[in-house]
């Protein structure tokens, strides 16, 4: 499939590093005029942004103010906004008892609060032409997970964000869908996991081990494969694609991966 995005203006959060970074390149690789958010900017990007012409902009999404700073000079360069990205997403690995109210409301904050606050500033300049709203959520979203219960309490309501925000602004024709991402290798978040445990090897080991289709392939996805996905779903392609939970996970959502032969 042929995807030219010439024309349109396309923003993202949590973009310098990882999955966002990815998603960023892959929308301005194919045309699209592209700006990103996020709370801490790299310079080692400079050049591959550069590259690619993308604006970056210091954004924390949990900032109302910050959120329509981004919004608004993305509007102001471009004059329109057609692709929404959000991405910019915390995570934590504790059980109830244990987590502190500034916990919950950090990972709530960062993983729905911003979501929340990225679609209410974009939507009202995505109307009446329409638009697409692609929201990064997780396999935690679709089948909750025991060691880190809050960060799938978080995905899980992204995933229900999704579908109402399709519901809702059908009407506008703004479609909106969500990407449901597995273990993916080279993103902060896997990447602090793996700092932090006693063994990286073994825990790489884990992490692919728990996905049918990883544990088949020998490896964890890539930014890449999350950002085609996101290409897609930005296209025209997927003019009647709306309220979707795209699952890249390895299967690692349907369950426990069936004992591989000896």
């Amino acid at each position: 499939m042929t995807v030219d995005l010439t024309g349109r203006t396309a923003v993202v959060t949590g973009g310098s590093a990882g999955i966002g970074r990815a998603i960023a390149c892959m929308l301005a690789s194919h045309g699209a005029d592209t700006y990103i958010g996020d709370r801490q900017l790299d310079a080692s990007n400079d050049e591959l942004f550069a590259k690619w012409n993308i604006t970056s902009r210091e954004c924390d999404v949990t900032d109302e103010a910050n959120v329509n700073g981004l919004i608004n000079h993305a509007i102001t360069a471009s004059g329109k906004l057609d692709i929404l990205v959000n991405n910019a997403g915390v995570g934590l690995e504790k059980q109830i008892p244990d987590v502190s109210l500034d916990e919950w409301e950090h990972v709530i904050g960062v993983n729905v609060t911003g979501i929340f606050l990225c679609c209410k500033h974009a939507i009202p300049f995505m109307k009446p032409a329409g638009g697409s709203i692609i929201n990064i959520a997780s396999n935690a979203g679709v089948l909750p997970r025991a060691h880190d219960p809050v960060y799938s309490i978080s995905k899980g309501s992204v995933v229900a964000l999704t579908k109402s925000l399709a519901l809702c602004h059908s009407v506008d024709k703004i479609r909106v869908n969500a990407i449901c991402p597995g273990p993916v290798a080279d993103t902060n978040m896997i990447n602090e996991q793996l700092d932090a445990a006693s063994d990286r090897d073994t825990a790489i080991e884990g992490l692919i081990n728990a996905s049918p289709l990883a544990q088949s392939y020998r490896r964890m996805g890539t930014p890449d494969e999350i950002a085609k996905a996101a290409l897609y779903l930005a296209s025209d392609a997927t003019e009647m694609v709306t309220g979707t939970i795209l699952a890249i996970d390895g299967g690692k959502s349907l369950g426990v991966p069936p004992k591989r032969a000896a």
